[in-house]
């Protein structure tokens, strides 16, 4: 039977590669994002944006296994202000790219 650190050692592995997985995300798609979108929607640079989801994927590939370090804290932070705010903005410029349309405009 295991013990409750295995099981807080799975959920800490679980936690982790959901976050890694979270800043590979943010960084795919800042990649595929245009890069005049983003003084378009009135956000720093794609050049910004790279480095910066670039440098939080790679904290999260070397802290996958301890997701609750402070230097994962800080990429986890800067990704989810990618995709909290950044994202959005410059998704409704990218010109109708992943928008759903509704009868009456987008939804």
């Amino acid at each position: 039977m295991p013990g409750i650190y295995h099981v807080q050692s799975l959920l800490s592995t679980v936690i982790g590669v959901a976050v890694f997985a979270m800043m590979v995300w943010a960084l795919i798609d800042c990649v595929r994002t245009r890069e005049d979108a983003f003084p378009a929607a009135g956000k720093r640079t794609k050049s910004f944006w790279l480095v910066l989801t670039g440098v939080a994927a790679a904290v999260g590939f070397i802290f996958m296994f301890n997701p609750f370090n402070i230097f994962n804290i800080a990429a986890i932070v800067a990704a989810g202000i990618y995709h909290a705010d950044v994202k959005p903005a410059v998704k409704s410029v990218r010109g109708g790219q992943g928008s759903q349309m509704g009868p009456y405009g987008p939804w």
